[in-house]
């Protein structure tokens, strides 16, 4: 008899075991998306991406040929606390892969136990109480077998999510980098904004020199001197300002890098004049490229899986038990035959009634499913118009850098002339000051074009993906713990 039932038993864990295959909900598809051809804003001095190009291989600021740049950029992948939780993110994405993998397995445990008891003995005529001690060693072991595939489906959203993570940590890597680069060229282009003003100090100064002897000459008069020491003192005065930024400017890429404000210093240095050129890839590459639209895809691999979990409630659940042991009264009689016992047990529980709760899970994952196919599709059309806007900004940018050259030339051949006339004494003062200001101005407008132009470009990287592709994204075999094919992927990179 006990034979028969052991044997009923092990039919039933095979067949549980043949059960496994099923899998309830939805097969996930990568939805499709309309992608153009190319990029509107390319024109013919945009380069075709070559597998050869530096932002292939990931390091793309070294396009710009900086060495204080990459050095700074090298300390975001080590030492940026933003980059550090999203790397925190990912192992605490990967130890729930374990968490959600483990419910396949069976739940071993043992809880042995002393229990001392009093009562009136049945043999006793008297009735006199005697003290019993009850020794007790099981083992017990309890299974949910994943009938309908709902344990699967979790796996399948925890590696969907530890992926994401993996692409939030990419995107979070890629952002930091590029807010150094764009902030690093700030400050060098406030740097060159200092110089211009301290050169500018120096020619009012000499305007001022100027004033000062044709006042002692009988040529000039008190109001020109005022003036030209009243242009002096503000130049001077905002020459001091710039600072403020320029120093703020340091303190944010200190933060950048995971250092304290105070530790860091950039010496000054002259602004690049001219952008490296950026190899441009079709639009369809962005879908792989960008780690901001890897991760809404896997996102929707989660979403999906979440529905298969949500499903499999409508199905009946399967628990199997089973526990062996040892009972007696004395411990050094613990551990004989005549004292071992053992049980087993199966229990199939299925909701008959729940007024609609499960349907109402499994229209809520499905909405959930639909939100993240929007997200996606709204990244993917993002990172579209990113990369357009970036484009469009450097081929104006060009442009405008030439008029620009121009207008500075223009600026200052009238101050040359407005200088001139003002020693013959054909014109007033108020016409010298006049050009100072307007050549000032266009070499303040010069400058931030050719800030603009480096910025645009570090945007334009950005928005390109940075050389970063989803094939660096963790494989599934990557996180259920396969060392060869992490030991591959380390060579890969």
């Amino acid at each position: 008899m006990k034979e028969n039932n052991f044997s009923s038993f092990r039919f039933l864990c095979l067949w549980c075991l043949l059960l496994n295959a099923c899998v309830t909900g939805p097969k996930y598809e990568r939805p499709s998306i309309e992608t153009p051809k190319a990029f509107k804003e390319t024109n013919t001095e945009w380069k075709q991406a070559d597998p050869k190009d530096a932002l292939n291989k990931g390091k793309w600021w070294e396009l710009f040929n900086d060495p204080q740049l990459n050095q700074l950029e090298e300390q975001v992948n080590t030492s940026n606390q933003n980059v550090a939780a999203a790397i925190a993110n990912l192992r605490q994405a990967k130890a729930l892969i374990k968490a959600a993998r483990a419910q396949y397995y069976p739940t071993l445990s043992i809880a042995p136990s002393v229990t001392k008891s009093k009562g009136a003995s049945s043999g006793n005529p008297n009735g006199t109480n005697e003290t019993t001690t009850l020794f007790t060693l099981p083992l017990e072991a309890s299974w949910v077998p994943d009938l309908w595939g709902k344990v699967q489906s979790a796996v399948k959203q925890s590696i969907a999510n530890a992926q994401l993570s993996a692409a939030d940590l990419e995107n979070m890597r890629l952002s930091q980098q590029a807010e150094l680069a764009t902030t690093y060229y700030e400050l060098r282009a406030q740097d060159e904004l200092i110089r211009l003003f301290d050169s500018t100090v120096g020619a009012y100064e000499g305007s001022l020199k100027l004033n000062q002897v044709l006042l002692r000459t009988g040529i000039g008069s008190d109001e020109t001197v005022v003036q030209a020491e009243t242009q002096l003192k503000t130049i001077i005065a905002q020459s001091t300002n710039l600072k403020i930024a320029r120093s703020q400017y340091e303190h944010a890429i200190a933060l950048l890098i995971g250092k304290p404000a105070g530790n860091l210093i950039i010496e000054p240095t002259q602004l690049k004049e001219n952008p490296p050129t950026v190899p441009i890839t079709v639009p369809s590459t962005l879908l792989e490229r960008r780690p901001d639209i890897a991760a809404a895809e896997r996102g929707m691999a989660a979403a999906n899986a979440a529905i298969g979990i949500a499903t499999a409630a409508y199905y009946p659940q399967l628990s199997l038990s089973a526990a062996a042991g040892y009972n007696a009264t004395s411990l050094k009689d613990l551990v004989n035959t005549p004292n071992f016992f053992w049980s087993l047990g199966a229990t199939l529980s299925e909701t008959i009634f729940d007024g609609g709760a499960r349907s109402a899970q499994v229209e809520q994952y499905k909405a959930a499913y639909d939100s993240s196919v929007a997200n996606y599709r709204q990244t993917v059309l993002t990172a579209f118009q990113q990369v357009e806007d970036s484009l469009a900004s450097l081929h104006f940018l060009s442009i405008q850098k030439q008029q620009q050259y121009d207008a500075v030339e223009a600026s200052q051949r009238y101050l040359q002339l407005a200088t001139s006339r003002y020693k013959l004494g054909l014109d007033p003062y108020l016409n010298v000051l006049s050009a100072q200001i307007t050549l000032l101005t266009n070499q303040q407008t010069d400058l931030n074009l050719k800030m603009q132009q480096l910025t645009s470009t570090v945007r334009l990287i950005e928005s390109l993906g940075g050389g970063w592709d989803s094939s660096r994204l963790p494989t599934e075999k990557e996180l259920l713990g396969d060392s060869s094919d992490e030991s591959k992927n380390k060579k890969k990179d």
